[in-house]
């Protein structure tokens, strides 16, 4: 059977919740409020599926550069290049708080 090359492909350890982790987070993380400019550290939530980054942009540190509904809209370096890339709040974490 040839191997799948999906979405979500080689992310089994990377999109796991260890015991203590599962389930909801508090909603308080969904009240901060993102400003232009600000840095934020992309942390994929395998819980919520929508607006959620490809899984080689997990760790990184990106910024802020605009809002697209419930979406904020981050510019992050991938390799040589710098990347526009659409996340929820659900994905994102402030840059010093983890």
């Amino acid at each position: 059977m040839p191997r799948s090359h999906g979405y979500r492909r080689g992310s089994r350890q990377l999109m796991k919740k260890k015991a203590e982790e599962k389930g909801m987070r508090p909603p308080t993380y969904l009240l901060h409020d993102y400003k232009i400019g600000d840095k934020v550290l992309i942390k994929i939530n395998p819980t919520y599926h929508k607006g959620m980054p490809h899984s080689r942009y997990h760790g990184k540190i990106a910024t802020v550069t605009g809002s697209r509904g419930r979406a904020y809209i981050l510019k992050v370096r991938n390799m040589d290049k710098v990347k526009d890339i659409i996340v929820r709040p659900e994905h994102m974490v402030p840059c010093g708080e983890e």
